[in-house]
C-alpha cells in the first residue's frame, strides 16, 4: 500500500509553502511523512515543487521517495500525476495533501483496509469531504488524465462510485490555509 504526500504548492494564501510551516517541532512536510510511513505505508512518495531545495535542505525525510513537480505552479492536478508516475506498482495509494495535520494514523488505516485495485474511498468528517483519498490502481490512469488544475481528483472522483468513510471520531481533517488556522495551543 502506497502513500502519496502532496507538498508542491507556495502556499499563496498562506504566505509561504505549506510544507515549510512548522507545527509541534516538525515541519508540515516531515509530519506528514511520518504520518503514512507510520500507518505502513510504502513506498511514500513526496512530491515538491515551490522551494524544493530549502524543503529538502530544512526537513529530514529520510525513507521516502522524494519527487519534483517541475509544473508545481499549475495546481494540484501535476502534482498528483507526478507522484502516481513515481508509484510505480501498488494495488493503491492513499494520497494525502501536506496541509491537513489533524489526519492521524487511525483515519489513514480506516481508508487503507479498503485497499484493492478496484476501489476509490475518501475521508468524509460529520458528512464532509476531505482527505486522506485512497485511489486504487484500476483508477491510476483515469485520475492521472483527469487530473488538471487545483481540482487534483475531484472531476475523477465525482465521475465515478466513490465510498465515503467517516473519520471525524478519528481524526481532523481540516485544511490548513491560513496562519489563523493552526492549532492555537501547537503553533510554532
Amino acid at each position: 500500500m502506497a502513500g502519496l504526500l502532496l507538498a508542491a504548492g507556495a502556499g499563496r494564501r498562506f504566505g509561504s509553502p505549506k510544507a515549510l510551516v512548522p507545527l509541534g517541532g516538525k515541519l508540515f512536510v516531515e509530519s506528514t511523512a511520518e504520518l503514512l510511513k507510520a500507518a505502513g505505508c510504502d513506498p511514500v512518495v513526496v512530491v515538491l515543487g515551490a522551494q524544493a531545495d530549502v524543503v529538502r535542505a530544512k526537513a529530514s525525510l529520510d525513507g521516502v521517495t522524494i519527487v519534483d513537480n517541475p509544473d508545481w505552479d499549475t495546481g494540484m492536478g501535476s502534482s498528483l500525476r507526478t507522484g502516481l508516475h513515481a508509484i510505480g506498482i501498488a494495488d493503491a495509494v492513499v494520497v494525502l495533501p501536506v496541509d491537513t495535520p489533524g489526519v492521524t494514523v487511525a483515519a489513514l488505516h480506516r481508508l487503507m483496509a479498503l485497499a484493492e485495485p478496484k476501489t476509490l474511498a475518501r475521508a468524509v468528517y460529520h458528512g464532509e469531504i476531505g482527505h486522506p483519498v485512497l485511489i486504487g490502481s484500476d483508477h491510476f490512469a483515469g485520475v492521472m488524465a483527469s487530473a488538471a488544475g487545483d481540482q487534483g481528483a475531484r472531476d475523477y472522483l465525482n465521475a465515478n462510485t466513490v465510498r465515503h468513510v467517516e473519520c471525524a471520531d478519528v481524526a481532523d481533517g481540516a485544511d490548513v490555509d491560513h496562519p489563523g488556522d493552526l492549532p492555537r495551543n501547537q503553533a510554532t
